[in-house]
């Protein structure tokens, strides 16, 4: 349920996002999921990968500012009220979430992935182990 995420500083200029993935993809490493938040000059690439120290490291080498953190990664029924279920567990127990994103996945049919940068990662999973949530475990 606790994975790893890429975080990376990104000038918000053509073609940047480009030469990134780039680097990525010629090293072989496959993309889970990914999110972009921008402001005027610059932006955060959030990733999701299967190797997340390796392209950290990479991407340090070719001098990109990164950084990695845990995040938690929750399986959601593909269903009206599947997020908001889990949502509610987590605010009963006064666990803020700062910021989220999902993402579909083959692995299991009529599902999809939740991302979660919570403070309290460890007691947020154990009250969602506890409620019969599972999440992806792949770095």
């Amino acid at each position: 349920m606790i994975i790893k995420q890429i975080s990376i500083f990104i000038e918000n200029k053509p073609g940047r996002l480009a030469e990134i993935t780039d680097i990525i993809a010629k090293n072989n490493i496959n993309m889970r999921a990914l999110s972009l938040a921008d402001t005027a000059n610059f932006g955060i690439l959030r990733i999701i990968v299967d190797d997340a120290d390796k392209v950290g490291k990479i991407l340090k080498e070719n001098n990109i500012t990164v950084s990695i953190t845990s995040v938690i990664s929750i399986c959601v029924e593909d269903r009206p009220g599947g997020l908001s279920e889990i949502l509610k567990l987590l605010a009963a127990e006064n666990i803020g979430i700062e910021y989220m994103y999902a993402f579909v996945s083959k692995q299991i049919a009529e599902s999809a992935y939740v991302i979660m940068r919570i403070e309290e990662e460890f007691k947020a999973t154990e009250i969602l182990k506890k409620a019969g949530y599972s999440g992806l475990d792949i770095n």
